[in-house]
């Protein structure tokens, strides 16, 4: 297994991660989080909202970006520092997801002890919607 390094990565580098959603991902993801809304859980319930279906949690789609960080860009040895996540759009169930992960900016702290790497992230469905973006922000060694 490759260990993300700092001299690895320049502004620019591109990552991402694809997951189509089931039921029972939905399902996992309620039982991890204890989120069981029922906007998320149950069909009747979440007929009648705005959106005339279930919705998926939308930490979800955080959740694939966070594959991709610690998987692809840059990868294991990262530690995730902080996310922002903007829900732009609902998923539902049987969306293909696309998490991607961009190297914005790279930095150094503490005279270069502590090395940082800016990600702009986004998450589009199968139809080249975005669902939420955002920026992350990961130190590497």
């Amino acid at each position: 297994m490759k260990i993300a390094k700092y001299e690895d990565y320049k502004v620019g580098d591109k990552a991402e991660h694809t997951k189509t959603v089931t039921e029972a991902d939905v399902a996992f993801f309620a039982e991890i989080s204890g989120d069981f809304n029922p906007l998320h859980m149950n069909e009747e319930f979440a007929q009648k909202s705005q959106f005339g279906k279930r919705v998926v949690h939308g930490c979800f789609s955080s959740a694939l970006i966070s594959a991709v960080i610690g998987m692809k860009l840059p990868g294991p040895g990262a530690l995730y520092v902080s996310q922002t996540s903007n829900f732009r759009k609902p998923v539902f169930l049987g969306d293909t997801l696309t998490a991607a992960a961009e190297v914005s900016e790279k930095f150094t702290k503490k005279e270069g002890m502590l090395k940082f790497l800016k990600l702009s992230t986004v998450v589009a469905n199968q139809n080249g919607v975005v669902v939420t973006d955002g920026e992350a922000l990961v130190i590497i060694m």
